[in-house]
């Protein structure tokens, strides 16, 4: 298989240890050959990868995953409903603006324009997310022009190799800023306002972005993305083999094949007995339930057991009113 430098070669049951992140110490992201052929595809293309499925199947997870997997510094941005296009490239503090215009107009010992000069935009405005991705260096200048901090980079990416963007959870958003993105994605280049241009500089970032597809996002921002649609297998085999595999690379000495295989057999039962009723158990359900029985129980195979019973409708049947 061809592959870009920056990734290893692929080979089955790849994976990797992830930092803790939310208080969950034990996360193992397990690359399926055809999410790695999806990022190769995203770097070689030099577009964004947006990776689309129900809640619960590792699509951020992929991207820091991805990260480090290609010792990359991951850089994470969770779309809320409040959330503008310029807030992943640049905002612009306004707040602080008229608070300090206010306080020059209060103290009245500065010239017109020396006051204008430290109220001129470009002293407030705000490196976002892309900014930082496309070019640290300069983002880090802005942010001091700004009196901003300059965001925390994990200690296992090397900043040479470049940057892995996550935008999560875009379709919480308009669609406005998905649409407001298009330049920028397209073109590697951003305009803020009253600075000069931004232009990604290589190693290009690598854009993850995921959607729940809780709504439709516009066709053409589709049209600019690769996309990857993460899915638990239909088939039960398949599934239960599936999640018996992920689950023994997170636990992989605590937990038996016979509580892996049961609690893997629970979770296709509720997803299949329920339909299409939301939330459907998925595969973090499935690690939550493990997690919860090895932390009760340990290794101890008969106590996991019965755990599994007296778990499952807390963990799995979240749906049932």
């Amino acid at each position: 298989m061809t592959r870009m430098p920056s990734l290893p070669p692929f080979k089955p049951g790849l994976s990797v240890k992830l930092a803790p992140q939310g208080g969950i110490a034990d996360q193992v992201h397990v690359f399926e050959e055809r999410d790695y052929r999806a990022l190769v595809a995203a770097l070689a293309a030099g577009r964004p990868l947006l990776v689309r499925g129900e809640p619960g199947t590792g699509k951020s997870q992929l991207a820091r995953a991805a990260a480090k997997l290609m010792k990359r510094t991951c850089i994470q941005h969770v779309v809320d409903s409040q959330t503008e296009s310029r807030d992943l490239l640049w905002r612009l503090d306004t707040v602080r603006r008229l608070a300090e215009a206010q306080l020059a107009g209060a103290i009245g010992d500065q010239s017109a324009d020396k006051a204008r000069a430290e109220l001129a935009l470009q002293n407030f405005v705000v490196p976002g997310p892309l900014w930082w991705a496309f070019d640290w260096e300069s983002a880090k200048i802005q942010a001091a022009r700004s009196k901003t901090p300059v965001p925390e980079r994990d200690a296992e990416g090397d900043t040479a190799n470049g940057y892995v963007v996550l935008i999560d959870e875009i379709d919480k958003a308009e669609s406005e800023v998905p649409n407001g993105l298009l330049e920028a994605l397209g073109a590697g280049r951003l305009a803020p306002p009253e600075l000069p241009a931004v232009f990604a500089k290589p190693p290009a970032p690598l854009v993850i972005i995921t959607t729940n597809e809780e709504r439709s996002l516009p066709d053409a921002f589709i049209r600019r993305c690769l996309v990857l649609k993460l899915q638990l297998p239909t088939d039960k085999d398949q599934l239960i083999k599936t999640l018996t595999d992920r689950g023994k690379a997170h636990f992989p000495k605590k937990l038996t094949r016979k509580v892996l295989t049961l609690a893997a057999e629970m979770l296709h039962e509720d997803r299949t007995n329920f339909g299409d009723a939301r939330p459907r158990p998925g595969q973090a359900e499935y690690l939550d339930m493990l997690r919860a029985v090895v932390t009760l129980h340990g290794e101890d195979e008969a106590a996991q057991l019965v755990a599994l019973e007296q778990t499952r409708e807390f963990v799995l049947q979240k749906h049932v009113e």
